[in-house]
């Protein structure tokens, strides 16, 4: 058991999500980025911020199997399109920016009341 008491559940899906968004921001970032992971009373908030080339078109990100990875690093197994839908499916809110293609916001809440009992696992 973790020292905050968390379920199992909420800890997987804190995991999942910032995994996802670490190496997103390892892979495609130009300028780096940080991740901040916020604990507050009712919900975990993960912030996933880069100054990198952004992303050209946000709807087709959050499409399973789309993906903009070049091809060293699909060689390493990553780059499968599956990472943004992950994070998404970890969260009880998401909020992905990207104007202008200049930088990249990832906002995930995941919500330690288990409010949305019909969450799928990643």
């Amino acid at each position: 058991m973790n020292r905050l008491g968390f379920a199992p559940q909420i800890v997987r899906r804190v995991a999942i999500a910032t995994y996802e968004l670490a190496i997103n921001l390892v892979i495609h970032t130009t300028n780096g980025g940080e991740i901040i992971a916020e604990i507050q009373p009712d919900k975990i908030v993960i912030r996933a911020v880069d100054t990198g080339p952004g992303i050209p078109d946000v709807e087709k990100a959050l499409q399973p199997g789309y993906s903009t990875a070049e091809e060293w690093i699909r060689e390493m197994g990553f780059g499968a399109g599956m990472g943004l839908v992950n994070v998404k499916k970890c969260a009880d809110e998401m909020l992905l920016e990207s104007p202008n293609h200049l930088w990249t916001s990832v906002k995930v809440a995941i919500y330690l009341d288990e409010r949305r009992t019909d969450k799928p696992s990643a």
